[in-house]
């Protein structure tokens, strides 16, 4: 695996993801960019508190996958990529939010990628209870 910055300059399968653009989006709050960057029939797998890993909540299609990133980003937080990794055909990144009265939520991602976008995410996330 390698660096966003060494991956910016590596091969053309990690080339194709726009990692910056990825993490501007994130953390501008921006669901529309984020949506972008996954495919059509991409599928997002997310275990936490609420969806534990026997039964995680698995969101299909650009629609339902935007759907949830429309509420993530119209929350009243802060989203901060601490970590990007780009290998072949992946990526992993982890990111810290934050709520104003402070309550603290951490991600931890891996993507698949196909033609610079994402096909399949699997996240696990906690937050201070």
């Amino acid at each position: 695996m390698s660096t966003l910055h060494e991956a910016a300059a590596g091969s053309p399968t990690t080339a194709q993801f726009d990692a910056a653009a990825f993490r501007r989006a994130i953390e501008e709050r921006d669901g529309a960019a984020v949506r972008s960057f996954y495919t059509d029939d991409a599928e997002l797998v997310v275990v936490d508190r609420e969806a534990q890993p026997s039964k995680p909540r698995v969101l299909r299609g650009s629609v339902a996958i935007g759907a949830y990133f429309d509420d993530v980003c119209g929350r009243d937080m802060t989203h901060k990529i601490d970590r990007l990794v780009l290998g072949d055909g992946g990526a992993a990144y982890l990111e810290t939010c934050a709520y104003p009265d402070g309550t603290k939520v951490r991600c931890a991602a891996v993507l698949d990628l196909r033609d610079g976008r994402i096909v399949r995410q699997s996240g696990v996330q906690a937050w201070d209870e």
